[in-house]
């Protein structure tokens, strides 16, 4: 959601506008990241989908605590200049009124003690340890009924972006697909999708993955692996379908697959 601004960026946040064309042609699942705190309370008004969030970096004004209201009234003064600073950041998983929610987890990607044993274990330098420390990134899975009254696995993470050692974000996927795996029952079909912020070609997680029998990647760093069904390629959506006023909605054009 690129916390709702637009390339080239602008004062406004067209978040409603973003989550309205996600939603125009009534998908089964949306996956999100990179929304404001605040929106959280307005995505199934804006959908018209069910709504599950789970908030990855809380609002603060610099090194303290804030409120979602609060940061959503100082960021409205120019969103394109204050983006997440004072927002907070969080994910949702938006699911089609036709697919019950039967239950649904978070789990943290980038914990210290995670961190303190990957970090020895990849040798990072002081500076990756840091970066990696910055912001707080999180998984959530949730477990949908389907009419045919089959239930599927959804997983959405928001991995950590550091362009300069991709293996901090590959280590937080290999994470967020054991959590995946370990919230699926046994033969349920599950969807690990999401901004990893790897791409396939550079990613021993991606490799893995594939022997664990998840299939599919993006062109870039946002994917959908689907294991346990039938899926189609993942699709990414052409400039056009995402331009309103003359500006890309996001920084990101939205993948999305078919499945079954």
């Amino acid at each position: 959601m690129f916390h709702g601004n637009t390339v080239p960026p602008g004062r406004q946040a067209p978040l409603a506008e973003m989550v309205g064309l996600a939603s125009a042609d009534h998908p089964d699942v949306l996956c999100l990241q990179e929304v404001p705190v605040w929106a959280l309370g307005w995505l199934e008004r804006w959908s018209g989908m069910t709504a599950l969030g789970a908030v990855a970096a809380r609002p603060r004004i610099g090194p303290f605590p804030s409120s979602a209201a609060l940061g959503q009234v100082l960021t409205a003064r120019n969103h394109g200049l204050f983006r997440s600073l004072f927002t907070g950041q969080a994910n949702a998983i938006l699911a089609g009124r036709s697919l019950p929610v039967l239950g649904h987890d978070v789990l943290e990607l980038n914990t210290r003690d995670f961190r303190r044993r990957q970090g020895a274990w990849l040798d990072l330098p002081l500076v990756a340890r840091l970066a990696w420390a910055k912001e707080r990134r999180v998984c959530q899975a949730a477990r949908l009924l389907g009419p045919d009254g089959e239930t599927v696995t959804v997983a959405n993470l928001h991995a950590t972006s550091f362009p300069a050692d991709e293996r901090l974000a590959d280590a937080e996927l290999l994470r967020a697909a054991v959590f995946a795996d370990g919230f699926a029952r046994p033969e349920e079909p599950c969807v690990l999708a999401g901004d990893f912020n790897v791409r396939t070609t550079r990613s021993w997680t991606m490799a893995e993955l594939r022997g664990w029998g998840f299939a599919g990647a993006g062109p870039g760093i946002d994917h959908a692996l689907v294991r346990g069904a039938p899926a189609g390629p993942v699709v990414r959506w052409p400039d056009e379908r995402r331009r309103l006023g003359g500006r890309l909605l996001s920084d990101h054009a939205p993948v999305e697959v078919r499945i079954g």
